[in-house]
């Protein structure tokens, strides 16, 4: 036997051979990081379901709240897209229930005209909003003609989706096609009419956005946490896992977040409208004197309206919760879907937003709007020269009989 050949020789040239000592060096951090990652998932599933549930659901809570406060850091605009596309995942997963119960009846152009009838209310809710608030950037040229006829454009869209659904009825199943065109259009009321006021919420200011969404995620995330560890007493046979103990620490959480909150917030031009470059903040941004008991305290009154909102947020939107979780026991069915790991899908995040939204909306606009010059201009400057002439002179003989 050749020196060469000799066992000890053999695997002195592995030891030394370059491509082979590269190689070793690449495989071992993937090695190393595939046995970290299988020892943790060992963890995981050796651990109480409970437990395993809770630190999931707290992860992806945790990287959620991550990208909301990327786009919030965005602006405006990227808002409007993250809110129509969580909106347009809520709406697919309602829909496909719908699908999953009547796929055996093979209905013509059942997805296309749900989709259709979708993205034609998806144009005209984020349009309307973007005409009313940059008016400027659709005074001229073609942005001026889809502001013209923006709603004409979406009403002559519906009405061939309606033609369409006429079109392809058939005798044998009319009463399944009307079922899903009622089904399409109460899934759109709620999903369009929550994601116009979201985007109006966004316009008006980030503070009317942030507060009634944030309020909606701490009562969320802290009746979990109380009802994890206090919770004995069920609340609601519809959701047997909800608690008073979770419901009423959630309560509490939820007002001293949302005060604490906007104390924070209210420092901040977020009364701005969007459109805006600067702003000076309306007087619900600014300190205030009260009386309270007695003791003359000063607070922001933007406080005061959070407050309204938070116990909102507390008692009320957790219905909507409720409601989707009848839904859910109608269809027999867990979660919406399986998009998020330990949470279900977007709309089983959504379902108390759609109440909170709303309502914030109706109170901002019942209490708190109040005229914005910047947003004035911007209409007045949308106008031809000749209507601007004659908003000129109207103001004129306005402020002329005023100082009389």
């Amino acid at each position: 036997m050749s020196e060469d050949s000799s066992p000890r020789n053999r695997r002195m040239n592995t030891n030394t051979d370059p491509s082979l000592q590269e190689q070793k060096e690449r495989t071992e951090p993937t090695m190393r990081a595939s046995t970290i990652s299988g020892s943790a998932n060992a963890y995981i599933s050796t651990m109480d379901p409970k437990w395993k549930n809770w630190w999931i659901r707290g992860v992806f809570a945790g990287i959620m709240i991550g990208l909301f406060i990327v786009f919030i850091y965005m602006g405006p605009l990227a808002l409007t897209l993250l809110s129509a596309g969580v909106f347009t995942k809520c709406f697919q997963e309602i829909i496909k229930i719908g699908h999953s119960k009547y796929q055996e009846y093979n209905l013509p152009l059942y997805r296309v005209l749900n989709w259709l009838f979708y993205f034609i209310f998806l144009y005209y809710i984020i349009g309307y909003n973007l005409i009313q608030y940059y008016p400027e950037f659709f005074s001229t040229g073609f942005a001026e003609v889809l502001a013209t006829y923006h709603k004409l454009t979406c009403f002559f869209l519906y009405v061939f989706g309606f033609v369409m659904f006429v079109l392809t009825l058939q005798k044998d199943f009319y009463g399944v096609q009307f079922t899903m065109f009622g089904w399409t259009h109460i899934t759109l009321f709620f999903m369009g009419s929550d994601m116009f006021m979201v985007m109006q919420n966004i316009y008006e200011g980030l503070f009317w956005f942030l507060i009634p969404v944030t309020l909606v995620i701490c009562n969320d995330i802290m009746a979990y946490v109380f009802g994890f560890f206090f919770g004995r007493t069920k609340l609601i046979n519809l959701s047997p896992k909800k608690t008073w103990e979770g419901f009423l620490g959630a309560l509490f959480s939820t007002i001293l977040f949302g005060l604490l909150f906007a104390f924070i917030l209210a420092k901040y031009d977020l009364a701005c409208y969007a459109s805006q470059t600067a702003c000076e903040n309306s007087p619900l941004f600014k300190y205030k004197e009260y009386n309270f008991l007695g003791m003359q305290i000063q607070l922001y009154p933007v406080m005061i309206h959070t407050l309204m909102l938070a116990i909102f947020a507390s008692l009320i939107a957790p219905f909507g919760g409720f409601f989707a979780s009848g839904f859910k026991r109608a269809f027999k069915i867990k979660d919406f879907s399986d998009a998020i790991p330990g949470h279900g899908g977007l709309m089983d995040r959504m379902d108390c937003q759609i109440l909170m939204v709303a309502f914030a909306n109706v109170y901002y606009f019942t209490f708190c709007s109040t005229p914005n010059i910047e947003r004035v201009l911007g209409l007045i400057g949308s106008l031809s020269i000749e209507q601007q002439h004659q908003v000129f002179e109207t103001l004129q003989e306005r402020l002329g009989t005023a100082k009389t």
